[in-house]
């Protein structure tokens, strides 16, 4: 029987051309670790310009523009290797390409530095997330540069030897954190009390009860939790307005003719 996968820290590193990345991504995914740990993003894959050759109606019927981000697969490129692939605003950076689970945490606001308040931006949702503030704005800088953004989740006593091999494939500004990317249940949500303290924090008692049945749904629907919670978050943002806070809580009222 095979061992269960257990990522405990997440590495960060910058790659500054799309066929480093593509040549990481393999490379990680050979020596073992599942893609659904591999997140990517960046402004300039080449995959960009073909995005709308790829979006179905239904993908737009179900509010992916409308809330910021395009959910589906981009094939024929390094983008098909992931799932819940995004176009997200960032504030400060503009449209950047994201895929794996790095997509839902920013799309989800589960920090909430995406807000578009002063000072929001990339380096304040990855400052959130455990990385040192210098880091963070590195990444974004580079990220805004052209260059792109590589995260993996790796077991704890195989980091160094996933550094090790991402720093030999031109990999720079290496980060490794003691944690991994929030989630948002693990696995099917039986409650609120399922749901991550970073969701949980930015949602009102009835988002959060809105956000589970989402999840759920989705969940059963895809068997993939990052777009269960790519889905989740974009009924939240359909059906809600953020207060002062930063919490999910003013509901929309619908406007009828």
């Amino acid at each position: 029987m095979a061992e269960e996968y257990k990522a405990e820290r997440t590495i960060t590193a910058v790659l500054k051309e799309e066929k480093q990345v593509d040549n990481v991504v393999r490379r990680l995914i050979d020596r073992g670790v599942p893609q659904e740990y591999i997140s990517v993003m960046g402004q300039n894959f080449q995959s960009q310009t073909r995005i709308s050759g790829f979006i179905s109606k239904k993908d737009v019927v179900l509010g992916g523009l409308r809330t910021g981000a395009v959910f589906g697969s981009l094939f024929g490129s390094l983008l098909s290797l992931f799932t819940g692939v995004g176009v997200l605003f960032i504030p400060f950076l503009g449209s950047v390409v994201a895929g794996g689970p790095i997509t839902s945490v920013l799309l989800g606001a589960a920090s909430g530095a995406l807000a578009g308040s002063a000072g929001a931006g990339l380096a304040s949702a990855l400052a959130t997330l455990g990385m040192p503030e210098e880091k963070a704005a590195i990444y974004e800088t580079r990220v805004k540069a052209g260059e792109f953004l590589l995260m993996a989740e790796v077991p704890a006593n195989k980091s160094g030897e996933y550094q090790l091999l991402i720093e030999s494939a031109g990999g720079e500004e290496i980060h490794v954190n003691e944690s991994t990317l929030p989630r948002a249940c693990p696995g099917k949500c039986n409650g609120v009390e399922d749901l991550s303290p970073e969701i949980r924090s930015h949602l009102s008692e009835q988002a959060q009860k809105d956000f589970i049945q989402s999840y759920n749904t989705a969940l059963d629907e895809t068997d993939d939790e990052t777009k269960a919670e790519q889905q989740a978050w974009a009924n939240i943002k359909d059906k809600y307005d953020e207060d002062e806070n930063g919490i999910w809580s003013k509901e929309k009222v619908e406007v009828k003719n």
